[in-house]
């Protein structure tokens, strides 16, 4: 019967694994739908969004069924409990690229960011897209040191997104108010996307040591 019931975590975790992969994939699209103002691009990633929703949907059900059949405990219990919250973060993250593609749709034809900024972007794309791919990793490994390491790339995210600030708040910016409005949106959801798949990360930690890494909330998208 234990047996069985790792079984089960082994697909719920492959699950989550999933979600990280669809999360990633939406960020990567809408970030070229941003950057080189594809309207095909930014519809196919608002179309899919439906996809990450059902699938968290699907993790949590399935938690929340192995958790009223087998009544876990220590690890197995963390497992079920980290698999709930980091349903929620990855759906978030899928929700965040979202933004992005809806952003990318309402300025069409016109592009959403300067060329000035554009670079930034490119930047906080990569630096978002690999923070996905590797907490994907760290879900089918439970890799600690991986995990770990997220912080690092997410401390990228943040030095990049204070540059962007500079750039806007500096009194020289000459693209107007609506463009440095959407300017620092789009950054807030970069960042926010960063935080999430750094708390995804945060919580296989906890399921491998039982022990939650300094968090950053993530209350709000």
């Amino acid at each position: 019967m234990r047996e069985a019931y790792h079984v089960e975590l082994d697909q719920l975790a492959e699950e989550l694994a999933h979600m990280c992969s669809m999360s990633a994939t939406a960020m990567e699209l809408a970030t070229r739908a941003l950057l080189d103002t594809d309207l095909g691009l930014a519809e196919q990633v608002i179309g899919d969004d439906a996809k990450i929703d059902d699938a968290r949907s699907s993790c949590e059900e399935h938690a929340y069924a192995l958790l009223a059949l087998q009544a876990p405990v220590a690890t197995d219990l963390r497992t079920v409990l980290a698999a709930i919250h980091a349903a929620e973060s990855l759906e978030r993250m899928g929700d965040l690229a979202l933004h992005v593609a809806k952003a990318a749709r309402r300025r069409h034809p016109n592009p959403v960011l300067p060329e000035q900024i554009r670079p930034y972007f490119a930047q906080m794309g990569r630096v978002a897209v690999e923070l996905a791919r590797n907490a994907q990793q760290v879900i089918l490994h439970k890799d600690v040191e991986k995990a770990r390491s997220l912080e690092e790339a997410d401390d990228e995210m943040d030095d990049l997104h204070r540059q962007l600030f500079s750039v806007i708040m500096d009194k020289e910016w000459p693209h107007g108010v609506a463009s440095a409005v959407d300017v620092t949106l789009l950054g807030r959801f970069y960042e926010r996307y960063a935080d999430h798949a750094v708390s995804v990360a945060k919580r296989v930690v906890f399921v491998v040591t039982g022990r939650m890494p300094g968090y950053t909330g993530d209350e709000d998208v």
